[in-house]
């Protein structure tokens, strides 16, 4: 699914993002990528996504190597994919069931499709009765909920969620991570870059775990083993 093979990169400062990083995700999986702040993760994240390219090494997704990647091709590797934010990033000015439609709308999917799949993606995060209202009358969490039905609403295969509770309280947080949950049983893959402490220790889920660009854990059922 997703398989990390020496991937080293050094941004032209000279900062070592990742430093001969290897590792596979299965697919299926839920792991948490965790570490102190300027750990790497932010880095491994943006190499996921193809917002950087590896200064050595190969990041395959679904038997492509995105390390190779002509620009015309990035957007196709994108529709494979769901990402969350933690700044939700929605569009101001269209209505919750606008922005989610939106998602669809860029990959030319038909009008057909986005009148049956938006509702269900809206159902699955709990806001079919919020779908006629604008972010700005919405709560934080209801708004991350939001940013999820956008993500999964074209199906993708893997989703990225980067530090996605980490304008939440506590309660709204384990909200979040509980739907994210229940989307990874239905079968999509879930990577989370997270500070979230508490959430990843009591999920026992797969930990890997970057300290200086390098990972020094990789835990089936792991923790989160920092200090917040």
């Amino acid at each position: 699914m997703i398989l990390f093979s020496n991937v080293t990169k050094v941004y032209e400062n000279g900062t070592v993002g990742l430093d001969n990083v290897s590792f596979y995700i299965d697919k299926g999986e839920f792991v948490f990528i965790v570490g102190p702040s300027g750990a790497g993760k932010s880095t491994l994240i943006k190499l996921l996504m193809h917002e950087e390219t590896p200064t050595s090494g190969d990041v395959i997704i679904n038997d492509i190597n995105v390390s190779r990647l002509k620009r015309s091709q990035i957007p196709y590797l994108r529709r494979r994919m769901g990402v969350v934010f933690q700044d939700f990033r929605l569009l101001p000015n269209k209505t919750v069931y606008e922005n989610v439609a939106f998602a669809m709308q860029i990959v030319q999917a038909s009008k057909r499709d986005i009148r049956r799949s938006v509702p269900n993606a809206l159902s699955l995060v709990g806001l079919s009765h919020k779908a006629k209202m604008l972010p700005t009358q919405l709560s934080g969490g209801e708004q991350q909920r939001v940013a999820l039905a956008r993500a999964i609403v074209n199906n993708p295969a893997y989703l990225i969620a980067d530090e996605p509770t980490g304008n939440l309280n506590p309660k709204t947080a384990a909200e979040i991570v509980e739907i994210l949950d229940d989307i990874n049983k239905r079968g999509t893959t879930v990577i989370m870059a997270t500070h979230a402490k508490e959430i990843v220790d009591s999920m026992k889920k797969r930990v890997i775990a970057i300290e200086d660009g390098v990972i020094a854990r990789d835990e089936t059922r792991g923790v989160y083993g920092y200090e917040n």
